[in-house]
């Protein structure tokens, strides 16, 4: 690095194409329920929501003609027959059998021993989400790719249309995805964004509900619980119940003062509007879409008792995270980290850092990261703790770019990390990389980039 810093690298091309989205599982926003996301007007909307019924299974089946049987994604199979893994979806053949979203791949094998596992490969994902955002580009101007598996469409142009009319357009989105892709997905139209999702949940895999009279509307969304909706979890949840509140009805009935008590004035109204069907929210592009925090987390396929490898997995995560936020033009000084140890109870522990200022730079990060870190692990390892699983975000991130008073990023390093990102864009992620990440957790993972 010293040798560098000696002659001023020549102007570099803009680095271009961050891959943002690498290793990122859904990259959302509930935009329903933000102020800033919704139409100025109050007119009647119109939108579709499309969801790739279990995408990733379901583009596995059609890669290795798996169809007809149970397929779980985020698992592997050792040498040895040994299960290893997360599951991060399953087709409907392996629900059929018990298997969840977030469960072990042991507990998807018990359940279903002939299960098929693969590895999660997201540039295939990304280029199939790619062909189905091109397709629905084809019936509307205006189409928001949510994450990579589920999809908007604003055609209030067609408000006016019979129910007929808008099923039959329904079944041509449907077929047309499936013409270019050979994939299904189940399709839900509705007056607002919120309602559009919960129609498309109400028939899959495969369906196709229309949901624009009112009584229709009463008829199948007004009985769900609360906790269905945008915005609402489990913690939300219980507090609504505990106000006795627990369908979609049950809140519009008790109106919005009620959700004003338990959220605020402000959230709380926003928060019922969603709930009644009233968002106006727009349908965009997301490619402008900056996080508010950006993190990376990854769970190793065995543990691991060795403090470095641990460090190493740190760096690598720094790594990532510094890069996705130099993509996004944002810094941050302020980040967080969680250690898991291994076993069921899913033990561990968090900590908090500040680099010296605001920077997207790794060596500030990691540095103040490890610091942190590596004497926490060397502690629990004499207690005999194992270690399984890590992650590293930031806090929040400078949205601003007002530069500070006593901190100023080192030219020469930012030219450095310039050059890096502009050689791992062009070549692949890890054409240059830091020499503690070699002392990584070895083994195969989750991510099939990852497998060794």
């Amino acid at each position: 690095m010293n040798s560098i810093s000696h002659t001023p690298l020549p102007a570099l091309p803009d680095p271009g194409r961050y891959q943002l989205r690498r290793n990122v599982h859904n990259i959302t926003r509930y935009q329903t329920i933000a102020a800033d996301m919704q139409h100025v007007s109050s007119k009647p909307r119109l939108y579709v929501h499309v969801d790739m019924n279990a995408f990733y299974a379901q583009v596995e089946q059609m890669c290795y003609n798996l169809y007809g049987i149970p397929v779980v994604v985020g698992g592997w199979r050792k040498p040895d027959g040994t299960v290893k893994g997360i599951v991060a979806t399953s087709s409907y053949e392996a629900r059929a059998w018990g298997v969840k979203t977030g469960m072990s791949a042991l507990e998807a094998c018990k359940l279903c021993p002939y299960v098929v596992f693969k590895q999660v490969d997201y540039e295939k994902y990304r280029a199939y989400s790619k062909r189905i955002k091109a397709v629905l580009d084809t019936f509307s101007p205006d189409v928001e790719a949510y994450s990579m598996d589920e999809f908007f469409m604003d055609i209030t142009w067609k408000r006016r249309e019979s129910r007929e009319e808008l099923m039959e357009f329904g079944r041509a989105i449907k077929e047309a995805i499936h013409e270019d892709t050979h994939l299904r997905c189940s399709l839900g139209i509705s007056t607002s964004k919120t309602y559009a999702k919960l129609a498309s949940d109400l028939k899959k895999p495969n369906g196709l509900t229309v949901l624009t009279e009112k009584r229709e509307i009463q008829k199948h969304i007004w009985p769900l619980p609360l906790d269905e909706v945008w915005g609402i979890g489990r913690r939300r949840y219980a507090k609504l119940k505990l106000k006795g509140l627990y369908t979609i009805k049950d809140g519009i009935d008790n109106g919005y003062p009620a959700f004003q008590k338990i959220f605020g004035d402000y959230f709380g109204k926003i928060l019922w509007m969603t709930v009644a069907g009233k968002d106006q929210a727009v349908v965009m592009d997301q490619t402008e879409y900056v996080p508010r925090r950006v993190g990376y987390g990854h769970t190793f396929s065995t543990w691991t008792d060795d403090p470095w490898r641990v460090a190493g997995e740190f760096a690598k995560a720094a790594k990532q995270v510094c890069y996705r936020l130099r993509g996004y033009g944002k810094k941050s000084d302020k980040f967080m980290g969680t250690v898991r140890f291994q076993g069921t109870e899913k033990e561990g522990f968090s900590f908090a850092f500040r680099a010296p200022g605001h920077t997207n730079l790794d060596r500030y990060v990691i540095k103040h990261c490890l610091e942190k870190v590596v004497p926490r692990l060397f502690h629990y390892r004499k207690f005999g703790r194992r270690f399984r699983s890590i992650m590293l975000s930031t806090t929040e991130l400078d949205m601003t770019t007002q530069t500070e008073l006593f901190f100023r990023e080192e030219t020469r390093l930012k030219r450095l990390y310039q050059a890096m990102d502009y050689l791992n864009n062009r070549f692949g992620p890890d054409t240059v990389h830091h020499g503690i990440a070699r002392y990584d957790v070895k083994g195969h993972t989750h991510f099939k980039e990852r497998s060794m």
